[in-house]
């Protein structure tokens, strides 16, 4: 896990997904939201009891949280007791919410603070395998279907725009019937991407559901792994984001999974790096009788005097 990761607390992970868990990961996640040490002092088995769950239950529960075991998520509760983190710190120093008579300046500290954190915990969170996997595969592809409904069709639509450029045969579907037509034709060279924040938005899983059984490599972008979106998929990115701090909650979602889809687009445009500034190139110089000159060029060219013949 890397240093990002592990400077993100535990409980803050804790309230980032709580509202996607399940009821028995949420039982562990109450337990701990009360009594935050508890892990140093119970073992794995007697803090399943005390959540009445079990210990395979909170292995899951590690796992969604972004450690690999609960050997891993003692070290995280220690490391934090260490620095002094807690519920309280974590409200009195990046809140969740804004009031009405919040001023200006806190809401922009707290707006900055909690994107930060949200870009933070994504990029510890995320596997650097999978991405690479992910990225590698989308440059091979014979075509790229991404999918998404309601705000993140808004996320979908970027990432074709970033994709298309750098020569991705790249479509976004964000209405049903039209995307389930798309994947429908889809086959083992080609890869879907779905993303939802839940990663239980219907249609969004109905799409990646056709693609994978088309054959397509499918890969979902979500802040629950453990959905049903993320267990459909062959490969997931978490972007995680904090749960109630913007309404409506995709709102909260778009800035991490955009860090994902840039992360995506860097990684293959570094892998296909002749043929992304051949076609940036292109796509530039095509654009730029379109763009007015910047003020140095209009000042060179008037003090620019005529030749006489």
């Amino acid at each position: 896990m890397s240093v990002v990761a592990t400077s993100f607390s535990v409980l803050s992970r804790i309230e980032t997904y709580q509202s996607q868990m399940p009821n028995t990961m949420a039982k562990i996640a109450s337990v701990l939201m009360d009594d935050p040490k508890a892990p140093l002092s119970l073992s794995i088995t007697d803090l399943a009891a005390r959540a009445g769950t079990s210990a395979a239950s909170v292995t899951r529960f590690c796992r969604m949280i972004g450690y690999k075991g609960y050997g891993q998520l003692r070290v995280g509760i220690a490391e934090d007791v260490g620095r002094g983190g807690s519920r309280e710190a974590w409200i009195a120093d990046i809140g969740r919410s804004f009031g009405p008579d919040d001023p200006p300046d806190e809401i922009v500290r707290t707006l900055l603070n909690t994107h930060t954190l949200s870009l933070q915990t994504t990029a510890g969170l995320l596997d650097m395998a999978v991405a690479g996997r992910v990225a590698a595969a989308i440059g091979s592809a014979r075509h790229l279907d991404v999918y998404g409904v309601g705000g993140s069709a808004l996320t979908a639509l970027e990432t074709e725009a970033r994709l298309y450029r750098i020569g991705i045969n790249v479509h976004t579907w964000a209405e049903v019937h039209n995307g389930l037509t798309s994947a429908a034709i889809l086959d083992k060279d080609c890869v879907a991407i779905a993303i939802s924040n839940t990663g239980r938005t219907e249609e969004t899983i109905q799409m990646l559901t056709v693609a994978k059984a088309s054959g397509a490599y499918t890969v979902a972008i979500t802040g629950n792994p453990d959905s049903p979106l993320g267990k459909l998929a062959d490969d997931v990115l978490i972007a995680a984001s904090p749960d109630g701090y913007l309404q409506p909650a995709d709102l909260s979602a778009r800035h991490c999974q955009l860090f994902v889809v840039d992360l995506l687009y860097l990684l293959i445009a570094q892998a296909n790096f002749e043929r992304t500034t051949r076609l940036l190139a292109a796509s530039g110089a095509a654009v730029a009788p379109r763009r007015r000159p910047g003020r140095n060029a209009v000042v060179a060219n008037h003090n620019v005097r005529p030749t006489t013949a």
